[in-house]
């Protein structure tokens, strides 16, 4: 198994899709990281030469992932609740944050998760 970034990749996927399980690097990143050193899309993993796993490494330590990413989100984060924007309520309360309506959908988030049909009352008064 190749180590990039602290990540052990998959040795039988393709190294287009194996780079993916780094966090921070998507599909697109992949790509042009992959067109960067003229690795082919399809080559696998356990196919790469020590050289090219090199520059592999090179071209991805330049990057923001991993850990320093998950730390720089965090601190984004933590940043918009200190100065009380709504932005930061909303990941306060736990409710979305990008202006999704959230009075009939984000049900499981806001805990109004419902199990059967009905009001979900109990014990209402039976007709004789």
């Amino acid at each position: 198994m190749a180590r990039i970034s602290g990540v052990n990749i998959p040795n039988d996927k393709r190294v287009v899709i194996a780079l993916t399980y780094i966090f921070g690097v998507g599909l697109t990143t992949s790509q042009k990281i992959l067109t960067e050193i003229n690795v082919d899309f399809n080559t696998r993993v356990k196919d790469l030469n020590d050289d090219q796993l090199r520059l592999l490494r090179g071209r991805i330590e330049k990057l923001l992932v991993e850990g320093e990413l998950r730390r720089t989100k965090a601190a984004n984060i933590k940043r918009l609740k200190e100065i009380k924007s709504f932005r930061g309520s909303r990941h306060t309360k736990g409710l979305p944050v990008r202006g999704q309506r959230s009075k009939t959908n984000s049900r499981t988030v806001r805990g109004n998760k419902r199990l059967t049909m009905g009001s979900g009352k109990t014990g209402t008064a039976q007709k004789t």
